[in-house]
């Protein structure tokens, strides 16, 4: 019998960039993220940002957030046994951009941040998670890059169902 998931992972890149995942969240509760702290869970969406530059790139990035981590070794780990992933955006370049994709949702209108510090223990982000009440729109967020950053890539989108698997551009040719 295949595997949708397997086919799925397999369709993304194994070069390095920036990825996004977008997380839906059923029901609310309190959790905690390691020594980060407590935070409370609300139903609706999720976006954290993330950079995968290392060896499997962003194939094995996205691969091990979209698996539940027995032992949780990031934030995201920690969130991941509360909530699905439901689409997965991404960049394929060897910049790190993912403080950049962070400081736009912060200002994304609907949106805010849950847990100061989350995924942000190596820099100076607020966090790089945001929530929203409805699922954010990835044009939505390609213009919100683009008045924040100036930024010139787009964003690629692969939702982990396979009737709605689809390949988006990479580069933005205009501005």
């Amino acid at each position: 019998m295949p595997n949708p998931m397997y086919d799925i992972l397999q369709r993304l890149p194994l070069e390095p960039g920036t990825y996004a995942l977008i997380l839906f969240c059923q029901e609310g509760r309190n959790i905690r993220v390691g020594q980060l702290g407590v935070m409370r869970l609300q139903p609706g969406f999720y976006v954290y940002v993330g950079s995968a530059l290392g060896p499997g790139g962003l194939r094995g990035r996205i691969a091990h957030h979209i698996r539940q981590a027995k032992r949780p070794r990031w934030h995201i780990d920690y969130l991941r046994t509360h909530a699905r992933v439901d689409q997965v955006w991404y960049c394929c370049d060897a910049l790190r951009r993912e403080h950049r994709w962070a400081r736009a949702l912060e200002v994304a209108q609907g949106g805010s941040i849950p847990l100061r510090g989350f995924g942000a223990s190596d820099c100076n982000c607020a966090s790089h998670l945001c929530f929203f009440d409805s699922c954010p729109s990835r044009r939505k967020f390609e213009r919100w890059l683009r008045s924040c950053n100036r930024e010139k890539r787009l964003v690629s989108g692969i939702p982990p169902r396979p009737r709605q698997l689809m390949r988006l551009r990479d580069c933005l040719k205009s501005i």
